[in-house]
């Protein structure tokens, strides 16, 4: 592999991170309202996730997905269902009557949730596994050594993800207490719900 490819990889893997995203408004949301350990532990799941696509890319499961129609549908709906009860979810607490039962100062269980909130969109999120499968070849040379420098470049694409993403945690959590106003969390909650509602919509209608 030439200096250029690699260049030219870290160059697209910290513009696709930097691009809002569902990964993006995850993290927002997580820090907003659940603090920096909530952040960053939605960090951590999504880190995983892209892990464990990265290494399905290398060894090549992921080309199932580009080559099975059944397979990427599959995992396309259950990522959409997924998405659309953590909408649900986030909008069935902020009406009236159940705001009341909440009890934010538990940070364990909101912690679990964050991690298992970035971990699960990721893995069920058919897209994360195609940009491997259709990036890494672009970059990687041919030869025995192709799986060492896919794993440098899936390790490139996580690092450019921790440094960016804990990012905007730091930053959010300075606006934190502006977002922690009850008028203006439960409307920051209404809004990421209907967000996540909608991208779970987008992904069920996609083709």
């Amino acid at each position: 592999m030439t200096s250029a490819a690699l260049w030219g990889f870290t160059i697209v893997a910290v513009l696709g991170v930097m691009t809002p995203g569902l990964d993006t408004m995850l993290v927002l949301r997580h820090a907003l309202l659940g603090g920096r350990r909530a952040g960053f532990t939605a960090v951590l799941g999504i880190t995983t996730g892209c892990l464990v696509w990265g290494a399905a890319g290398i060894v090549g499961l992921t080309a199932l997905l580009t080559a099975s129609e059944l397979a990427y549908t599959a995992v396309r709906v259950l990522g959409a269902a997924y998405l659309i009860w953590l909408g649900a979810s986030a909008l069935w607490k902020t009406l009236p009557r159940n705001r009341k039962a909440e009890t934010p100062t538990k940070d364990a269980p909101a912690g679990r949730s964050a991690f298992r909130a970035g971990l699960m969109t990721n893995l069920l999120n058919p897209k994360v596994g195609v940009f491997y499968m259709s990036l890494l070849p672009q970059f990687l040379p041919t030869g025995p050594d192709a799986s060492a420098w896919g794993a440098l470049l899936v390790a490139i694409h996580l690092a450019a993800g921790l440094v960016w993403l804990p990012a905007l945690v730091w930053t959010a959590g300075r606006a934190r207490a502006f977002f922690q106003r009850e008028r203006v969390r439960r409307w920051m909650d209404r809004l990421t719900a209907t967000v996540l509602l909608g991208l779970g919509a987008k992904l069920a209608a996609e083709a």
